[in-house]
């Protein structure tokens, strides 16, 4: 007996798209595979008592700190496109072994999301009480969140977004005060001194980082890290 596509289709489209349900990736697993790929690494890396520990997102995780400093003690804990929910959710890999100092840089792409600056202030204020309770004796610095340069058009969620980051900048480093971390304010660094934006020979993209740029930001916290 010939089937009719009126017939077929009422049974077909539940097998397909369960079909397709089945190879798509899990939408209750947030991150991404290489946030995942990151993790399992520094899973099987652990840190140890009295490493230096740079923890973010792909700003962090392009900076080759060990060399920058010529310290082997110091450990990249960044990950390309996390957010403060992220680095909570690994932090036990950080804190465990208590770390000598923590070096925080976090929240641009949670800028990007949309959310408010009162949820993110709230967020971020979680996260380093968490860090403080886990490791009271580790030295905690909390980077400002770095200048951004909307003259490449690269980033449409970062759009008119200074104000955010510059009120997020005043929450962090009224986060530090309360809670026993030093802020280290990177925008006389890295901006331009008249517009605040990020300096033009330290990026491509308007965000990320060029190597004059990590010199740059390596030489404003050196004083930090080695003493």
């Amino acid at each position: 007996m010939k089937l009719r596509i009126s017939e077929f289709f009422p049974m077909a489209i539940p097998a397909i798209l369960l079909a397709v349900i089945s190879l798509w990736p899990n939408i209750s697993e947030a991150r991404s595979e290489y946030w995942r790929q990151r993790v399992s690494l520094f899973e099987a890396l652990p840190i140890e008592r009295g490493d230096i520990v740079f923890l973010g997102n792909s700003l962090t995780d392009g900076g080759e700190w060990t060399e920058l400093f010529n310290d082997p003690k110091i450990k990249n804990r960044g990950i390309n496109s996390d957010e403060i929910s992220g680095v909570k959710e690994r932090l036990s890999q950080i804190t465990d072994n208590s770390p000598s100092k923590i070096f925080l840089l976090i929240g641009i792409n949670d800028i990007s999301h949309g959310d408010s600056l009162d949820s993110l202030s709230s967020e971020y204020e979680s996260l380093v009480k968490e860090i403080r309770r886990r490791c009271p004796d580790t030295e905690l610095y909390l980077q400002s969140i770095l200048p951004i340069n909307n003259d490449f058009r690269r980033y449409k969620n970062l759009f008119g977004k200074e104000g955010m980051v510059d009120g997020l900048n005043k929450s962090i480093k009224s986060i530090a005060a309360d809670n026993g971390a030093e802020f280290i304010d990177l925008f006389p660094a890295l901006s331009e001194p008249a517009s605040g934006k990020l300096r033009t020979e330290f990026t491509n993209d308007g965000l990320h980082l060029l190597g004059p740029g990590y010199l740059a930001w390596a030489e404003a916290i050196r004083d930090y890290v080695i003493k």
